[in-house]
C-alpha cells in the first residue's frame, strides 16, 4: 500500500497529461507513490481508467479525464476537472505530446508540422495559461514541469520539426518562469534522452537498430525506463527544488554532455 504522508508530493494534487501510457503513466504511478492526488487526463479513456484503477488499488488517489491537447476548451475543461474534484491544484506535469515518423528536412511533410506545432508547442501553451490560473486561484503556489525531449538542444535531422517545436517549448517555459516567478509559480522543463516508450519502440521496428544506435551515443549506454523520466519531473515538482525554475533539465545518459 501506498504511504502518502511523507513522499515528495505529499498533500498536493497533480495533474498529468498523457498519462495513459509511457513516461505519463509512470509519473501518475510515482506521483501517487509521492503523496498526491491525481488526476490523469488523455485521449485514451481505458488506458486513463486502468492505470487510475491501478492507482488506487495500491492505495492511492486518482481521477481520470478524457483531455484533447489540440483542443484549447478540451485543456481548461480538464484542469477544472482537477480542481472540481480535488479542490484545488498544486503541480502538473505536461507529458503529452504528438509524434510523427522520422523524416529528412525536405521531406518533413506541412500536415506532420501543423500536428506538431498544435500538439507539442500550442497545446502546452494553453496548458500552462489553464494551470497557472487554477493554482493561483486554489494552491496560490505550485510548479509546473513540461515534457521536452534531448532532441530539441541541438540540431535534428532525423526529427527536424519535432526537434524545433520542442525547442520552442524550451523557450515557452523560459518565458513562464520569469512571467509566474514573482507568483511564486515555478515552470521547467525536461529533456528525456531515449526511453523505451511505444514511439520509440515503435521506431525501432520499423527501422531496426535505431535504439542499439542511440545508445551508442548515450554515455550510459543504454535506454531509460519510463519511470527515470517520472522521477525528474516529481523532483522538480517538489518543494525540494524550490529555488529551481526557468530549466531545461536534461534526463539523456549523458548524451546532451
Amino acid at each position: 500500500m501506498i504511504n502518502t504522508s511523507s513522499g515528495l508530493l505529499s498533500g498536493k494534487v497533480a495533474f498529468v497529461t498523457g498519462a495513459g501510457r509511457g513516461i505519463g503513466a509512470a509519473s501518475a504511478r510515482l506521483f501517487a507513490r509521492e503523496g498526491a492526488r491525481v488526476m490523469l487526463a488523455a485521449r485514451t479513456r481505458d488506458q486513463l481508467a486502468e492505470v487510475a484503477e491501478g492507482i488506487r488499488a495500491d492505495g492511492g488517489d486518482a481521477a481520470h479525464v478524457e483531455c484533447d491537447m489540440a483542443d484549447p476548451d478540451s485543456v481548461r475543461a480538464a484542469v477544472d476537472r482537477a480542481v472540481e474534484v480535488f479542490g484545488r491544484l498544486d503541480v502538473a506535469f505536461n507529458n503529452a505530446a504528438a509524434t510523427t515518423p522520422a523524416a529528412s528536412f525536405e521531406d518533413t511533410t506541412a500536415d506532420d508540422f501543423d500536428v506538431l506545432y498544435t500538439v507539442n508547442l500550442k497545446g502546452q501553451w494553453h496548458a500552462m495559461k489553464a494551470e497557472v490560473a487554477a493554482i493561483r486561484a486554489t494552491a496560490g503556489r505550485g510548479a509546473i514541469v513540461n515534457n521536452s525531449s534531448v532532441g530539441s538542444l541541438r540540431g535534428n535531422p532525423v526529427l527536424p520539426a519535432y526537434g524545433a517545436l520542442k525547442r520552442a517549448l524550451n523557450s515557452l517555459t523560459e518565458t513562464a518562469a520569469v512571467a509566474y516567478g514573482p507568483e511564486g509559480v515555478r515552470v521547467n522543463a525536461i529533456a528525456p534522452g531515449t526511453t523505451l516508450t511505444e514511439p520509440v519502440t515503435t521506431w525501432d521496428e520499423r527501422s531496426p537498430g535505431v535504439i542499439e544506435g542511440l545508445n551508442a551515443r548515450t554515455p550510459l549506454g543504454r535506454a531509460a525506463e519510463p519511470d527515470e523520466i517520472a522521477e525528474a519531473a516529481a523532483w522538480l515538482l517538489s518543494d525540494r527544488a524550490s529555488y529551481v525554475t526557468g530549466v531545461t533539465l536534461p534526463v539523456d545518459g549523458g548524451r546532451a554532455a
